[in-house]
């Protein structure tokens, strides 16, 4: 169930109905990655180099390569910073899609199941949101045990896997449930719903692939949700039951 989800995921990101979805999120991504690689690159230069100048008073001219090669270092370290921010930036930037790629999905490969409930758009900012909070902290908490002998790979695949499982899936349910029952029906099958989780952050972890974890993610568990759902419809007569 959870590699035919991932297969059929990846499919769905070079679709024609969710292609044009995947180049704007990459291109949206890169433009802005870029722009904050030339602000913060501008700003080092602007105000930390005339401190090191004044620092280092009466440097001869031969010794002018300091200042260069210091500026060097500075770009490639802005340049592994932005590297950490990919995850949320594209996050941040994907979730005001996701509802369009799951839709585009549930058209395509569910025809005759009616289709999910977009959220509206406050509750769709106030997703996108959480979804950029819960991947910052996730990379900061995996970084931070990244630095722990004995548990460290593993525990950052197992914190991105358990954090975007949770969200992703909730966020798939809660087209067709509220949210109450969609993480109730989350928790159900919290082990399936890690083990996509695990898939999810090994797809994080490639780079340049990694651009489009947000919408793989996305389309991979309205896949496992709609699996779930089908072999376990009681849960949702129980609910629709307990509303009326």
């Amino acid at each position: 169930m959870i590699f035919d989800a991932a297969r059929l995921a990846f499919s769905n990101l070079f679709a024609p109905e969710t292609r044009s979805v995947l180049w704007k999120v990459i291109g949206l991504t890169l433009l802005v990655l870029a722009g904050l690689w030339l602000g913060l690159r501008e700003s080092f230069l602007y105000f930390a180099m005339p401190f090191i100048d004044q620092w280092m008073p009466g440097t001869p001219g031969w010794a002018g390569w300091l200042t260069f090669v210091l500026g060097l270092f500075a770009s490639f370290g802005l340049a592994l910073g932005l590297a950490l921010l990919m995850a949320p930036v594209t996050a941040l930037i994907a979730g005001f899609f996701l509802d369009e790629v799951a839709e585009a999905v549930e058209r395509r490969d569910y025809p005759t199941d009616p289709t999910g409930r977009a959220l509206p758009l406050g509750e769709a900012m106030l997703a996108t949101v959480k979804f950029l909070g819960v991947v910052i902290a996730g990379n900061l908490l995996a970084l931070f045990l990244l630095l722990v002998p004995g548990i460290n790979l593993v525990a950052f695949f197992l914190v991105n896997a358990y954090l975007l499982s949770r969200e992703y899936f909730e966020f798939a349910a809660m087209r067709h449930l509220p949210p109450e029952a969609a993480r109730e029906f989350r928790a159900k099958h919290a082990r399936t719903v890690l083990g996509a989780g695990i898939i999810i952050a090994a797809f994080l972890a490639v780079p340049i692939l990694n651009l489009a974890t947000p919408l793989f993610a996305g389309a991979m568990m309205v896949h496992l949700y709609k699996r779930l759902a089908a072999r376990d419809p009681e849960f949702h007569r129980l609910w629709i039951r307990q509303k009326i």
